[in-house]
């Protein structure tokens, strides 16, 4: 946060009553009696050092005393990342088979930034966790899970974009969801390119048990607008009805034209 944004919550703190916030936030009475004086000692903080920006830890003290002690390279792991791999060794069907995966829809991202690619990393990561949900509410599922969770390293808006890519990784439409609302965090673009992850993941789970280079290779030609998928022998029989379908749904939201290279 901004210096600016401290005052206009400090002040719309100050307007509003305790109760109602406690009872909208889910706030402790206790907790919520102090509010004020932290708001206090935050203002005079910021007049005091006159920082640029201000950011919020997703911990707490203790997290931050182990942090200290933590060596150089443990410190250095993107949190994000960490974490999204320990929920895929606890609850994923096949644990690894999220980097596979990665590799696999990389080729659709050649292009994009550094902090993209680490939110599709995530995002292929966490793409099998929810499998015990019951089918007809898993892309729910998902996006509650990963708007929930206990994940650092990333922001609000963040946060939203990785639940709507895991949100498509079990549903082609997002049309209806009670989490619409959420969704307007988003701009057009940003709504697009989770669309466009999530039915990669769709798409890309189904040959991402294995090693996919065994399997199958995906090229894209952003220019062309031309999404190609190059089978091998082994792989013919995964291409069926379900696969071609969600084949289609994935060149649809690339706005591209979809091409199938059989093997000879």
């Amino acid at each position: 946060m901004t210096p600016r944004d401290i005052s206009a919550t400090v002040k719309w703190i100050a307007k509003n009553d305790l109760n109602d916030l406690r009872t909208r936030t889910g706030t402790s009475e206790a907790r919520m009696s102090l509010v004020p004086l932290a708001s206090e000692v935050l203002r005079q903080l910021v007049r005091a050092f006159k920082p640029k920006e201000i950011a919020v830890s997703s911990y707490g003290i203790r997290e931050g005393m182990l942090y200290e002690q933590m060596p150089e390279r443990l410190r250095k792991r993107d949190p994000l990342i960490e974490a999204c791999r320990f929920a895929e060794a606890k609850d994923a069907r096949i644990p690894g088979a999220g980097r596979a995966l990665n590799a696999f829809i990389a080729p659709l991202f050649k292009n994009a930034s550094m902090s993209r690619k680490r939110m599709i990393k995530a995002a292929c990561l966490l793409h099998d966790v929810t499998w015990r949900a019951h089918p007809d509410y898993r892309a729910e599922v998902c996006f509650d899970n990963a708007t929930r969770a206990n994940l650092g390293g990333l922001t609000h808006k963040e946060r939203i974009w990785l639940g709507l890519a895991l949100l498509h990784r079990y549903k082609n439409s997002r049309e209806g969801s009670r989490f619409s609302p959420l969704f307007e965090l988003l701009s057009p673009d940003e709504v697009n390119s989770a669309e466009v992850v999530g039915k990669a993941l769709r798409f890309g789970a189904m040959f991402a048990g294995q090693s996919p280079e065994e399997l199958a290779e995906l090229t894209w030609q952003p220019k062309k607008k031309i999404l190609t998928l190059t089978l091998t022998k082994g792989a013919v029989d995964l291409f069926g009805e379900v696969a071609e379908a969600r084949f289609s749904s994935l060149a649809s939201s690339l706005e591209a034209t979809c091409h199938v290279n059989w093997p000879k």
